[in-house]
């Protein structure tokens, strides 16, 4: 059976989910020995080397001049905002009212195909997007735990719907390996911020980089798969299989 692009999609964002919410697992275990910023980092700096590794192999240029086009400085500013404050809100609020923002992302992302890409989104798909917004928000049921720093999250949820709206902007050039290693890239800058305010870094034993290898393993896959549904299909159907991740982590909690 041929699949279409919008179910290619869709495969490849549950894909990306389900290795994002492992990553997630990883990331959390780390942090409980390393700061935060030094686990990000350490990601990071993986993710390019195995990237930039790949993209070599097929004979692509690891600092193309793409990399500074509107659409890719746009893309990893948004990278940068994102992964600093959504690791900032994951340590300073709570985690069920940071995971409810967050998965509001579907709704900012299908808004802005509609608005920047001139996507026609049909009522259906609105639909579908806003019954899952609402699934969500019933099974976390955030409420009290709201306060000024949860706009971290909220500041986190923006970047992470521009990078993607920037992935989907992305030269046609570019290969998916080559965003990948941009967007380690941008990862290990976040993680460099975030050590640097924190300061703290320390040597991992056995057990802690263990925990980064996994982290570094199903996070690379996790973005692989993210930026090949991002590119391929519409982005008003592929997105709302953002929500597979909650799914992924209450199974895995």
């Amino acid at each position: 059976m041929t699949l279409t692009e919008n179910q290619r999609g869709a495969l490849f964002m549950t894909a990306s989910m389900a290795g994002f919410a492992v990553e997630d697992v990883f990331v959390k275990a780390a942090a409980q020995s390393l700061p935060l910023g030094q686990v990000l980092l350490t990601i990071g700096l993986a993710g390019v080397l195995v990237f930039a590794a790949m993209a070599r192999r097929q004979g692509e240029a690891l600092l193309p001049p793409a990399f500074l086009s509107r659409a890719m400085l746009v893309r990893s500013g948004f990278e940068i905002v994102g992964r600093l404050f959504y690791g900032l809100a994951i340590t300073l609020t709570a985690l069920s009212t940071t995971s409810a923002i967050l998965q509001a992302t579907p709704l900012v992302v299908v808004a802005g195909a509609a608005l920047i890409f001139g996507e026609r989104v049909s009522w259906q798909r609105w639909l579908a997007v806003l019954v899952g917004f609402v699934g969500v928000l019933v099974i976390l049921r955030p409420g009290a735990d709201f306060s000024a720093l949860s706009l971290l999250a909220v500041v986190g949820l923006l970047g992470f719907a521009g990078r993607d709206l920037a992935t989907r902007a992305a030269p046609k050039g570019l290969s998916n390996r080559q965003l990948g290693a941009l967007g380690f890239a941008m990862l290990a800058i976040a993680g460099t911020i975030l050590l640097v305010l924190s300061g703290g870094a320390k040597v991992p034993d056995a057990m802690a980089s263990a925990q980064l290898l996994g982290g570094a393993v199903f996070g690379m896959v996790g973005y692989h798969a993210l930026t090949y549904a991002m590119r391929t299909g519409d982005v008003s159907a592929v997105t709302p299989f953002r929500y597979t991740r909650l799914v992924f982590a209450m199974v895995l909690a």
